[in-house]
C-alpha cells in the first residue's frame, strides 16, 4: 500500500494524542476515516477537525473493551465508507501499581483495554481487510512491550501480549497469501494524556500513588509530540515495516534489551532503590 488517497482508515482511542494525530495526518494524505474513542469531547475535535479537511469521516463513541461494539463498529464503518483497508488498534490505559498491590478489578480493566481491544479490533476487521484486498493492521504495543518495569506489570502484560500477538498474526498473512500487511509499534515517550488519565495504586518503594507526581514525571520523560509520532508510524505503513520504534528512548530501550537482556533488570532496580532514598 504506496498511496493511501482514497483508501479508508480506522482508529481506536482517536481522541486525542496519538490516534488523533494519525487521523489528521492520514486526513491530509487524502484517507477517509473512522474514528472512536470513550471521550465525547475529544472524539468530536478529532471529527471537527478531519471534516476541515476534505475527505469523510465517522465518528463513534466506543469502548473498545466491549467486543459486541467492535464488531458492531466494524460493521457500520463498511456500511458507512463502502470498504476498509486500514485499523489502528491505538487506544490504551495507563496503570502504575505493585504486583502485591494490585487489585483484579485495576488488572482486568487495563488488560481488557489495551490487550483485549486489539484482539477484538484486529478480529473485527481482519475479514473487511480480506474483502478489500489490500490491508493493513497496525496494533500500538509500546516500549514496555520490550522491557519489563516496576509498578507497571499490567501495562507490560498487555504490551509484551500486542508483540507477541502481532508477530503471530503477521507470519500468517504471510502463511495464508493475504495481501494484508502487519506493522507492531513500540512508542517510547509521547506527549499524551495517557497518564494523567490512568489508574494509580500503591507503588512501593519503585513508585508513586500520587497522579501529579506521576504526571510530572511522566511529562518530563515524553519527548515526542504525537504529531511526530503519527508521521513515524504512516511512514512505517507505507514502508511495510513490520516493527516501528518512536524516538530517541525507544531506540536506546531497544539497544539496552539487545545487549543486556536480563542486566537490564538490575540498572532499573538500582535506579528504583536510588530514588526511593
Amino acid at each position: 500500500m504506496k498511496n493511501l488517497r482514497g483508501k479508508v482508515a480506522a482508529i481506536t482511542g482517536a481522541g486525542s494524542g496519538i490516534g488523533q494525530a494519525l487521523a489528521v495526518s492520514l486526513a491530509g494524505l487524502g484517507c477517509h476515516v473512522a474514528i472512536s474513542d470513550n471521550n465525547e469531547a475529544g472524539l468530536d475535535q478529532t471529527e471537527a477537525l478531519v471534516a476541515s479537511m476534505g475527505v469523510k469521516v465517522s465518528a463513534v463513541l466506543l469502548d473498545v473493551a466491549d467486543r459486541e461494539a467492535v464488531y458492531t463498529w466494524a460493521e457500520g464503518v463498511v456500511a458507512d465508507m463502502g470498504q476498509v483497508n486500514l485499523i489502528f488498534n491505538n487506544a490504551g490505559v495507563a496503570l502504575s501499581e505493585t504486583v502485591e498491590n494490585m487489585g483484579y478489578e485495576n488488572f482486568e480493566w487495563l488488560m481488557n483495554i489495551n490487550f483485549w481491544g486489539v484482539v477484538y479490533g484486529t478480529k473485527a476487521f481482519l475479514p473487511y481487510l480480506k474483502t478489500a484486498g489490500e490491508g493493513h493492521i497496525i496494533n500500538i504495543s509500546s516500549v514496555f512491550g520490550m522491557i519489563g518495569v516496576p509498578t507497571q506489570s499490567a501495562y507490560n502484560a498487555a504490551k509484551f501480549a500486542v508483540k507477541g500477538f502481532t508477530e503471530s498474526l503477521r507470519e500468517e498473512m504471510a502463511i495464508e497469501g493475504y495481501n494484508i500487511n502487519v506493522t507492531c509499534v513500540h512508542p517510547g515517550g509521547i506527549k499524551t494524556n495517557i497518564a494523567r488519565s490512568g489508574r494509580f495504586g500503591d507503588g512501593g518503594k519503585a513508585g508513586t500513588s500520587d497522579p501529579v507526581k506521576a504526571a510530572k514525571m511522566f511529562d518530563k520523560a515524553a519527548r515526542t509530540t504525537p504529531d511526530e509520532a503519527a508521521q513515524i508510524i504512516i511512514s512505517g505503513v507505507l514502508k511495510n515495516k513490520p516493527r516501528v520504534l518512536i524516538g530517541a528512548d525507544a531506540r536506546v530501550i531497544d539497544t539496552l534489551q539487545r545487549l543486556l537482556p536480563t542486566g537490564y533488570q538490575d540498572l532499573l532496580v538500582w535506579g528504583a532503590k536510588r530514588r526511593s532514598k
